[in-house]
Protein backbone atom coordinates (compact mmCIF):
# COMPACT_ATOMS: atom_id res chain seq x y z
CA UNK A 1 0.00 0.00 0.00
CA UNK A 2 1.42 3.39 -0.92
CA UNK A 3 2.02 5.87 1.89
CA UNK A 4 -0.84 8.19 0.90
CA UNK A 5 -3.42 5.39 0.68
CA UNK A 6 -2.24 3.92 3.97
CA UNK A 7 -2.46 7.28 5.72
CA UNK A 8 -5.95 7.93 4.34
CA UNK A 9 -7.23 4.52 5.40
CA UNK A 10 -5.71 4.76 8.87
CA UNK A 11 -7.21 8.20 9.40
CA UNK A 12 -10.58 6.91 8.20
CA UNK A 13 -10.53 3.96 10.62
CA UNK A 14 -9.40 6.14 13.50
CA UNK A 15 -12.48 8.28 12.88
CA UNK A 16 -14.74 5.21 12.86
CA UNK A 17 -13.75 3.86 16.27
CA UNK A 18 -15.96 6.08 18.52
CA UNK A 19 -18.93 5.44 16.22
CA UNK A 20 -18.39 1.69 16.23
CA UNK A 21 -18.09 1.59 20.01
CA UNK A 22 -21.73 2.68 20.07
CA UNK A 23 -22.89 0.34 17.31
CA UNK A 24 -21.14 -3.01 17.80
CA UNK A 25 -23.29 -4.48 20.56
CA UNK A 26 -20.62 -4.05 23.22
CA UNK A 27 -23.16 -3.64 26.04
CA UNK A 28 -24.41 -7.18 25.41
CA UNK A 29 -20.87 -8.57 25.39
CA UNK A 30 -20.21 -6.84 28.71
CA UNK A 31 -23.48 -7.94 30.30
CA UNK A 32 -23.38 -11.62 29.27
CA UNK A 33 -20.10 -13.56 29.62
CA UNK A 34 -21.39 -16.16 27.16
CA UNK A 35 -22.42 -13.68 24.46
CA UNK A 36 -20.72 -13.76 21.06
CA UNK A 37 -20.56 -11.17 18.33
CA UNK A 38 -23.07 -11.66 15.52
CA UNK A 39 -20.28 -12.45 13.05
CA UNK A 40 -18.72 -15.18 15.21
CA UNK A 41 -22.17 -16.58 16.06
CA UNK A 42 -22.74 -17.01 12.31
CA UNK A 43 -19.30 -18.63 11.94
CA UNK A 44 -19.64 -20.94 14.93
CA UNK A 45 -20.94 -24.07 13.14
CA UNK A 46 -18.09 -23.80 10.61
CA UNK A 47 -15.39 -22.96 13.14
CA UNK A 48 -15.94 -26.13 15.13
CA UNK A 49 -14.03 -26.70 18.37
CA UNK A 50 -11.25 -24.12 18.69
CA UNK A 51 -10.64 -24.55 22.41
CA UNK A 52 -6.98 -24.61 23.33
CA UNK A 53 -5.76 -23.30 19.97
CA UNK A 54 -3.28 -20.47 19.63
CA UNK A 55 -5.13 -18.12 17.29
CA UNK A 56 -4.58 -14.68 15.79
CA UNK A 57 -7.26 -12.35 14.47
CA UNK A 58 -5.77 -10.15 11.77
CA UNK A 59 -7.33 -6.69 11.38
CA UNK A 60 -9.24 -7.21 14.62
CA UNK A 61 -10.59 -3.61 14.89
CA UNK A 62 -12.17 -3.02 18.34
CA UNK A 63 -11.98 -6.67 19.31
CA UNK A 64 -15.57 -7.87 19.51
CA UNK A 65 -14.92 -10.88 17.27
CA UNK A 66 -11.54 -11.48 18.95
CA UNK A 67 -13.21 -11.58 22.36
CA UNK A 68 -15.86 -13.94 21.00
CA UNK A 69 -13.24 -16.36 19.69
CA UNK A 70 -11.55 -16.26 23.09
CA UNK A 71 -14.89 -17.10 24.71
CA UNK A 72 -14.97 -20.18 22.48
CA UNK A 73 -11.73 -21.28 24.11
CA UNK A 74 -8.94 -20.08 21.83
CA UNK A 75 -5.87 -18.30 23.20
CA UNK A 76 -6.29 -15.09 21.23
CA UNK A 77 -4.00 -12.48 19.78
CA UNK A 78 -5.47 -9.51 17.91
CA UNK A 79 -3.64 -7.21 15.52
CA UNK A 80 -4.78 -3.97 13.90
CA UNK A 81 -3.13 -0.87 12.44
CA UNK A 82 -5.41 1.53 14.33
CA UNK A 83 -4.13 2.59 17.77
CA UNK A 84 -7.61 3.77 18.76
CA UNK A 85 -9.13 0.42 17.80
CA UNK A 86 -6.55 -1.53 19.79
CA UNK A 87 -7.08 0.77 22.79
CA UNK A 88 -10.80 0.01 22.59
CA UNK A 89 -10.10 -3.73 22.26
CA UNK A 90 -7.83 -3.63 25.33
CA UNK A 91 -10.57 -1.87 27.28
CA UNK A 92 -13.05 -4.56 26.24
CA UNK A 93 -10.60 -7.30 27.23
CA UNK A 94 -10.07 -5.69 30.64
CA UNK A 95 -13.76 -5.13 31.35
CA UNK A 96 -14.66 -8.72 30.44
CA UNK A 97 -11.62 -10.21 32.23
CA UNK A 98 -10.70 -12.16 29.10
CA UNK A 99 -6.97 -12.25 28.43
CA UNK A 100 -6.11 -11.26 24.86
CA UNK A 101 -2.76 -10.14 23.46
CA UNK A 102 -3.45 -6.99 21.41
CA UNK A 103 -0.89 -5.42 19.12
CA UNK A 104 -0.79 -2.29 16.94
CA UNK A 105 0.83 -3.18 13.61
CA UNK A 106 0.20 -3.43 9.88
CA UNK A 107 -0.78 -6.86 8.60
CA UNK A 108 2.37 -7.05 6.47
CA UNK A 109 4.48 -6.69 9.63
CA UNK A 110 2.61 -9.37 11.60
CA UNK A 111 5.24 -12.16 11.25
CA UNK A 112 8.00 -9.84 12.43
CA UNK A 113 5.95 -8.44 15.30
CA UNK A 114 4.22 -11.62 16.47
CA UNK A 115 6.68 -14.34 15.44
CA UNK A 116 6.59 -16.99 12.73
CA UNK A 117 4.94 -20.43 12.92
CA UNK A 118 3.33 -19.41 16.20
CA UNK A 119 -0.38 -20.02 15.57
CA UNK A 120 -2.74 -22.94 14.97
CA UNK A 121 -5.44 -20.66 13.53
CA UNK A 122 -5.46 -17.42 11.57
CA UNK A 123 -8.90 -15.78 11.57
CA UNK A 124 -9.92 -12.94 9.27
CA UNK A 125 -13.36 -11.36 9.44
CA UNK A 126 -15.61 -9.37 7.15
CA UNK A 127 -14.23 -6.22 5.57
CA UNK A 128 -10.53 -7.03 5.97
CA UNK A 129 -9.00 -8.10 2.66
CA UNK A 130 -10.44 -5.09 0.84
CA UNK A 131 -7.94 -2.87 2.68
CA UNK A 132 -4.89 -4.81 1.46
CA UNK A 133 -3.44 -4.04 -1.99
CA UNK A 134 -1.73 -7.40 -2.64
CA UNK A 135 -3.54 -10.64 -1.83
CA UNK A 136 -0.40 -12.70 -2.52
CA UNK A 137 1.52 -10.75 0.08
CA UNK A 138 -1.32 -11.32 2.55
CA UNK A 139 -1.24 -15.06 1.82
CA UNK A 140 2.48 -15.03 2.57
CA UNK A 141 1.77 -13.41 5.94
CA UNK A 142 -0.79 -16.12 6.76
CA UNK A 143 1.70 -18.80 5.73
CA UNK A 144 4.41 -17.28 7.93
CA UNK A 145 2.16 -17.02 11.00
CA UNK A 146 0.77 -20.56 10.89
CA UNK A 147 2.46 -23.64 12.26
CA UNK A 148 2.72 -26.58 9.84
CA UNK A 149 -0.77 -28.02 9.51
CA UNK A 150 -2.33 -24.78 10.79
CA UNK A 151 -5.69 -23.51 9.60
CA UNK A 152 -6.93 -20.32 7.96
CA UNK A 153 -10.55 -19.26 8.48
CA UNK A 154 -12.07 -16.37 6.54
CA UNK A 155 -15.57 -15.01 6.35
CA UNK A 156 -15.43 -12.03 4.07
CA UNK A 157 -17.54 -9.75 1.92
CA UNK A 158 -17.87 -11.26 -1.52
CA UNK A 159 -15.84 -9.49 -4.23
CA UNK A 160 -19.04 -9.28 -6.28
CA UNK A 161 -20.62 -7.26 -3.46
CA UNK A 162 -17.60 -4.95 -3.26
CA UNK A 163 -17.94 -4.33 -7.02
CA UNK A 164 -21.59 -3.23 -6.79
CA UNK A 165 -22.69 0.34 -7.38
CA UNK A 166 -24.92 2.20 -4.95
CA UNK A 167 -28.58 1.13 -5.12
CA UNK A 168 -30.54 2.56 -8.06
CA UNK A 169 -34.06 3.95 -7.94
CA UNK A 170 -35.31 0.98 -9.98
CA UNK A 171 -33.58 -1.53 -7.62
CA UNK A 172 -31.50 -2.90 -10.49
CA UNK A 173 -28.24 -4.39 -9.23
CA UNK A 174 -25.23 -3.16 -11.20
CA UNK A 175 -21.54 -4.05 -10.98
CA UNK A 176 -19.69 -0.77 -11.43
CA UNK A 177 -16.31 -1.18 -9.74
CA UNK A 178 -13.41 -3.62 -10.29
CA UNK A 179 -13.93 -7.25 -9.36
CA UNK A 180 -10.27 -8.14 -9.86
CA UNK A 181 -7.27 -6.66 -8.07
CA UNK A 182 -6.13 -3.42 -9.73
CA UNK A 183 -2.95 -1.54 -8.99
CA UNK A 184 -3.56 1.49 -6.81
CA UNK A 185 -7.01 0.35 -5.70
CA UNK A 186 -10.18 2.42 -6.00
CA UNK A 187 -10.79 5.65 -4.15
CA UNK A 188 -14.17 6.30 -2.53
CA UNK A 189 -15.69 9.07 -0.43
CA UNK A 190 -17.95 7.54 2.23
CA UNK A 191 -19.30 10.11 4.71
CA UNK A 192 -21.01 7.38 6.75
CA UNK A 193 -19.74 4.13 8.20
CA UNK A 194 -21.79 0.92 8.23
CA UNK A 195 -23.42 1.42 11.64
CA UNK A 196 -26.21 3.89 12.31
CA UNK A 197 -24.85 7.22 13.53
CA UNK A 198 -25.45 10.95 13.44
CA UNK A 199 -23.11 13.26 11.58
CA UNK A 200 -20.37 12.34 9.15
CA UNK A 201 -16.94 10.78 9.45
CA UNK A 202 -14.16 13.24 10.16
CA UNK A 203 -12.14 11.67 7.32
CA UNK A 204 -14.40 10.05 4.69
CA UNK A 205 -11.85 9.22 1.97
CA UNK A 206 -10.74 5.58 1.60
CA UNK A 207 -8.76 3.50 -0.87
CA UNK A 208 -10.22 0.02 -1.33
CA UNK A 209 -8.71 -3.05 -3.03
CA UNK A 210 -10.92 -5.79 -4.41
CA UNK A 211 -9.64 -9.33 -4.95
CA UNK A 212 -11.46 -11.92 -7.03
CA UNK A 213 -12.25 -15.31 -5.51
CA UNK A 214 -9.85 -16.98 -7.92
CA UNK A 215 -7.06 -14.58 -6.99
CA UNK A 216 -7.51 -15.33 -3.28
CA UNK A 217 -7.67 -19.10 -3.72
CA UNK A 218 -4.75 -19.18 -6.15
CA UNK A 219 -2.58 -17.15 -3.77
CA UNK A 220 -3.11 -19.83 -1.13
CA UNK A 221 -2.75 -22.79 -3.50
CA UNK A 222 0.56 -21.44 -4.78
CA UNK A 223 1.90 -21.67 -1.22
CA UNK A 224 0.79 -25.27 -0.92
CA UNK A 225 -2.37 -24.71 1.10
CA UNK A 226 -5.26 -27.15 0.76
CA UNK A 227 -8.69 -25.56 0.46
CA UNK A 228 -10.80 -27.53 2.92
CA UNK A 229 -14.10 -25.63 2.65
CA UNK A 230 -15.65 -22.88 0.56
CA UNK A 231 -19.21 -21.59 0.85
CA UNK A 232 -20.94 -18.55 -0.62
CA UNK A 233 -23.71 -16.89 1.39
CA UNK A 234 -26.76 -14.85 0.45
CA UNK A 235 -26.49 -12.70 3.58
CA UNK A 236 -24.21 -10.04 5.02
CA UNK A 237 -24.19 -8.68 8.60
CA UNK A 238 -24.98 -5.06 7.69
CA UNK A 239 -27.24 -3.31 5.22
CA UNK A 240 -24.89 -3.10 2.24
CA UNK A 241 -27.41 -2.12 -0.45
CA UNK A 242 -30.06 0.10 1.13
CA UNK A 243 -33.75 -0.44 0.45
CA UNK A 244 -33.25 -3.57 -1.65
CA UNK A 245 -32.25 -5.44 1.53
CA UNK A 246 -34.18 -6.67 4.54
CA UNK A 247 -32.91 -7.75 7.96
CA UNK A 248 -33.61 -11.28 9.17
CA UNK A 249 -34.15 -12.58 12.68
CA UNK A 250 -30.47 -13.56 12.78
CA UNK A 251 -29.34 -9.94 12.23
CA UNK A 252 -28.11 -10.74 8.71
CA UNK A 253 -29.32 -8.73 5.72
CA UNK A 254 -30.58 -10.36 2.52
CA UNK A 255 -32.06 -9.11 -0.74
CA UNK A 256 -35.80 -8.48 -0.46
CA UNK A 257 -36.31 -10.44 -3.67
CA UNK A 258 -34.19 -12.51 -5.99
CA UNK A 259 -31.61 -13.51 -3.44
CA UNK A 260 -30.23 -16.03 -5.90
CA UNK A 261 -28.86 -13.16 -8.00
CA UNK A 262 -26.02 -12.11 -5.76
CA UNK A 263 -23.47 -13.71 -3.41
CA UNK A 264 -22.96 -11.33 -0.48
CA UNK A 265 -20.32 -13.04 1.67
CA UNK A 266 -18.26 -16.23 1.60
CA UNK A 267 -16.52 -18.53 4.04
CA UNK A 268 -13.17 -20.02 3.03
CA UNK A 269 -11.07 -22.44 5.05
CA UNK A 270 -7.59 -23.67 4.15
CA UNK A 271 -4.89 -25.81 5.73
CA UNK A 272 -1.14 -25.14 5.61
CA UNK A 273 1.03 -28.12 4.56
CA UNK A 274 2.61 -30.18 7.29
Amino acid sequence: MDDEAGALNLSNWESRVPLHLAGYGIDQLLADPTALSQVVEFDRPRLGDISGLDAVHLQCHIGTDTLSLARLGARMTGLDFSPSAIAAARDLSTKTAVEIELVVADVDDAPEVLGTERFDLVYTGIGALCWLPDVRQWAGVVDALLRPGGRLFIREGHPVLWAMSDPRDDDLLVMEFPYFEVEGGTRFVEPKTYVDHDGELAQPIIVSYNHGIGEIITALLDLGFTITAFEEHRSVPWNALGDVMIEGDDGEFRLRSGGERLPLTYTLQARKPG
